[in-house]
């Protein structure tokens, strides 16, 4: 059994789709990060970046695997299920490339877009304008690795394509149009229609709200540092 410290967001989206396609049992354990699960020590103690998602592998020889960070845990996913990973050389070679162009380039910028479209207070046009063109420059990169290609690695469906499609699913909501990726677009609809992309997506769908809603819940999210999250363990202590 597979213990999945989730929330619905993008991020979370990458591992719950990566669980419901391999059909590995997890229970889900939700983390509110609005309200500050993420800062209680037992979460912690499996995720020490005090971010979601992470899991917790009860079924390994070495007993209880905590593991965090979206890429390490479905790299974690594909190996003990033996699929959604090319087995030759050059198939996982760039596989790892496209999944760790993901974690350092596409969701970063994605991230950082989305805060800017979504939860910044007042005008800040210089930052929404650099991470919309980092998010756009991102989407062109994909299209042409998409192009004359059905998967982000050749023919095959892999991690690689499904890390990556969580942060392209929510592209009109971040103000970007596809119309000039039509690669991407395909490439976003036919993994779409896959049932286990669907369950994925709905999991914890009940959980789900449009950003912060109190002044409290804005400094959780985005005012940390390393002091303030000191004080916020120890608060939950």
């Amino acid at each position: 059994m597979i213990d999945f410290h989730y929330w619905p967001t993008p991020n979370g989206w990458k591992v719950s789709i990566m669980l419901e396609e391999t059909g590995l049992p997890y229970r889900m354990i939700p983390v509110n990060i609005g309200k500050g699960d993420q800062f209680k020590p037992d979460f912690m103690a499996i995720s020490p970046n005090n971010r979601m998602p992470a899991i917790v592998d009860h079924d390994t020889p070495d007993g209880p695997l905590p593991i965090f960070e979206s890429g390490a845990i479905l790299l974690h996913l594909a190996e003990k299920s033996g699929r959604f990973m090319p087995t030759d050389r050059i198939g996982r070679k760039e596989t790892m490339e496209w999944l760790f162009w993901q974690v350092g380039n596409l969701g970063p910028m994605a991230g950082q877009l989305s805060h800017f479209v979504n939860y910044a207070q007042g005008e800040h046009a210089y930052s929404k304008t650099r991470y919309a063109n980092e998010y756009n420059r991102c989407l062109g990169v994909l299209e042409q690795r998409l192009t004359g290609r059905e998967y982000i690695v050749g023919e095959a469906y892999s991690i690689a394509d499904i890390i990556a499609w969580p942060w392209v699913l929510i592209a009109k909501p971040l103000g970007q149009s596809l119309d000039e990726f039509p690669q991407v677009a395909r490439w976003r609809e036919a993994i779409k229609q896959r049932p286990a992309v669907q369950r994925g997506v709905d999991l914890g769908k009940e959980l789900r709200r449009t950003g912060p809603r109190t002044e409290e819940e804005r400094q959780l999210l985005f005012n940390q540092t390393a002091k303030s999250v000191a004080a916020q363990v120890t608060s939950t202590v």
